[in-house]
């Protein structure tokens, strides 16, 4: 098993932290995402049907985008208890999708990147309504981990893996969060394999 990743991919987080979490032995190769796609390494470019990362390439095929991947490891790996957890995992998964992994990567990037990569620069309307986006989606997941330890209940499932990603990258961002959210990133600290982003995602 082989994953292409980058340190500034919280898509690739998702998939590193679990892998490294679940104690799976893989090889690692950091993929320059800021280059032109067509300088990059043919196995990756073979295996990755978007040039992007995360990829993953497990015996003779490949896997893509980020909470695809993080299914087809639990499938894999048996981390679902039952269908009734499966489905309720896609919903986070698809919500996380369309809402901070939405609003929050390009916060970030507007914040982090604009002076060396100019084409992150937001404008204010769009900066303004991203802002927003993200204050009512931040408030949806802290009112739901009000009375829980991980999102779907006491047990930690693949979607705190997708969903607690891009927010350990918020201090790159300027944007607040709330206590609920950050009481449960502090859990998901503590779990076996965790590090710091550019820690765990620097080859």
């Amino acid at each position: 098993m082989k994953l292409f990743g980058h340190p500034d991919s919280g898509h690739a987080l998702k998939v590193k932290f679990f892998l490294d979490w679940l104690e799976i032995e893989y090889e690692y190769e950091i993929i320059d995402i800021f280059s032109e796609p067509s300088t990059r390494s043919n196995e990756f470019l073979n295996a990755s049907k978007f040039s992007e990362v995360p990829t993953l390439i497990d015996g003779s095929k490949s896997y893509i985008q980020s909470n695809a991947i993080l299914v087809y490891l639990s499938d894999k790996f048996g981390k679902f208890k039952n269908p009734d957890e499966r489905q309720k995992c896609l919903e986070w998964l698809v919500w996380e999708a369309n809402k901070i992994g939405l609003c929050l990567p390009q916060l970030r990037c507007h914040k982090k990147l604009a002076k060396s990569h100019p084409e992150f620069i937001l404008s204010q309307d769009a900066y303004n309504w991203l802002s927003a986006r993200y204050k009512h989606d931040v408030g949806v997941l802290d009112k739901e981990l009000a009375d829980k330890n991980f999102i779907l209940g006491n047990d930690i499932s693949p979607a705190d893996f997708s969903l607690c990603a891009y927010l350990m990258y918020t201090d790159e961002a300027d944007i607040d969060i709330p206590q609920n959210v950050e009481s449960w990133l502090q859990r998901m600290r503590e779990q076996k394999g965790w590090q710091s982003p550019y820690e765990m995602l620097k080859g």
